[in-house]
């Protein structure tokens, strides 16, 4: 079942050339946080080009529920924010949907607050570990009562009196990290994340953009950010950009779908975010990056993805694995048409997502004729080549709308189509993801 409603199965077939522009949703990231920050500042926040996937607007669901004032009018969001430490307590449930990032920086945000908040999700979230980001809030004084195993649903006691945390994350995790970071809004003095490895830094960016002072250092430790507690947030005007993870899927299909030619216009180029996209050159892609500029602090450009027949297997660095984690599902469905082997290691991180993407792809792609090796935190595509994936199969999505997107991609250019049990969840983030592609010339859809 999908997480909003019944199973919805989908189909892709052998497509001709994927031709025009691809406009994919804003950042999913981005939007979370200019939802909640802006709950979180002092006046009127104002939001164009919000991602409105279901995943962001049970943020703002759950922004309302905490006292905030969030309204569509127009193309603009407008949140009306109650200041740091302004929270109300909420009189219901905060249903987070199928959202990870959601639910976990919303706890930061009201953790040091005095109030007590009960969590709950679909039944992909409810059965994700939240004891990586309730383990610090507890540092701040908060306490959580969840499920065996630290699941929701879940009950957040804010903290009466908070106190800073110096804090290093144990897995690289820029939900971890952000979390801390909107805790220590709420407490006196420096709250310091030191991350041995680094995760894409948006909310750092964005919280001195609303008027936070937080500084970065480089130190043998690692990355160091220091946030000081209690300042008043200064509402902002926000344009957020596309989102890299949902331009994935069109740049990917075009690269594997023979006579393609697809420009993505708009898309966040954020160090920590493009990780997938200098992969994919690194494989021999037609890729390139044109009208490079900055937008709102964050660095954008157009991508023109065409069809790339000589891909090549590659080792992909492990050091990358953070600015590319969610790009994985979809990098393992071009690297099944590479010639040669794609080792991926260092991505323990996707056996927590909304499903155990490792198992999920690996499993998916067998089924289609193509070999995978995988461990712990590591997993091997044996590329066929081009023209050379069978396809044929129906692969469970496991309430994930990557696994779902990424089976559709594959199938635009396997020899028989490719079915997925539901593509209900990729409403969650890429609401507009069958029309797009279709647009573009993809012959996927629903199936009756």
């Amino acid at each position: 079942m999908s997480s909003h409603g019944d199973p919805i199965p989908m189909i892709a077939r052998k497509s001709a050339g994927l031709k025009g522009e691809a406009h994919v949703p804003g950042d999913k990231s981005i939007s979370h946080r200019s939802l909640i920050l802006g709950a979180m500042a002092v006046g009127e926040t104002r939001v164009t080009g919000l991602l409105e996937g279901q995943d962001v607007l049970d943020t703002a669901k759950a922004m309302r529920a905490f006292g905030a004032e969030v309204e569509k009018r127009g193309d603009t969001w407008h949140v009306h924010g109650v200041g740091v430490g302004g929270f109300a307590e909420p009189g219901n449930v905060i249903d987070c949907g199928n959202s990870g990032t959601g639910v976990r920086l919303i706890m930061g945000a009201m953790a040091t607050t005095p109030i007590t908040a009960t969590f709950t999700g679909d039944a992909s979230l409810n059965s994700r570990p939240m004891a990586r980001v309730t383990d610090p809030l507890a540092l701040f004084g908060a306490r959580a009562y969840g499920r065996k195993g630290g699941r929701l649903p879940m009950t957040i006691v804010g903290a009466e009196a908070a106190i800073p945390v110096r804090y290093t994350t144990p897995v690289p995790s820029a939900q971890v990290k952000s979390a801390v970071l909107l805790a220590g809004l709420n407490a006196p003095g420096e709250t310091v994340v030191i991350e041995r490895e680094a995760t894409r830094d948006h909310s750092e960016r964005m919280l001195t953009g609303f008027g936070a002072t937080v500084t970065t250092e480089q130190t043998p430790e690692g990355r160091v950010i220091t946030l000081v507690g209690q300042p008043e947030l200064k509402p902002q005007t926000i344009i957020v950009p596309r989102d890299p993870s949902s331009a994935a899927f069109p740049v990917c299909a075009a690269l594997i779908t023979e006579g393609s030619e697809v420009l993505v216009p708009n898309i966040g180029l954020n160090p920590t975010r493009a990780g997938l996209f200098f992969t994919l050159q690194d494989m021999g892609a037609d890729l390139t990056f044109e009208n490079m500029r900055e937008e709102g602090g964050e660095p954008v450009a157009d991508l023109r993805a065409k069809f790339s027949p000589n891909l090549k297997g590659i080792e992909v660095p492990a050091e990358r694995a953070a600015s590319m984690i969610d790009e994985y599902p979809v990098l393992s469905v071009v690297a099944a048409f590479a010639s040669g082997k794609t080792h991926m290691p260092g991505v323990k991180e996707l056996r927590v997502k909304e499903s155990d993407r490792i198992d999920a792809m690996a499993t998916g792609l067998r089924l289609n004729g193509v070999e995978v090796d995988e461990g712990e935190d590591w997993w091997t595509v044996h590329g066929r080549g081009f023209g050379e994936v069978k396809g044929g199969a129906t692969v469970q999505s496991h309430l994930d709308h990557r696994i779902a997107m990424s089976f559709m991609v594959m199938g635009l250019a396997t020899e028989a189509p490719v079915r997925v049990d539901d593509g209900g969840p990729i409403a969650t983030s890429f609401p507009i993801f069958e029309t797009l592609m279709t647009g573009l010339g993809a012959d996927l859809g629903r199936e009756a």
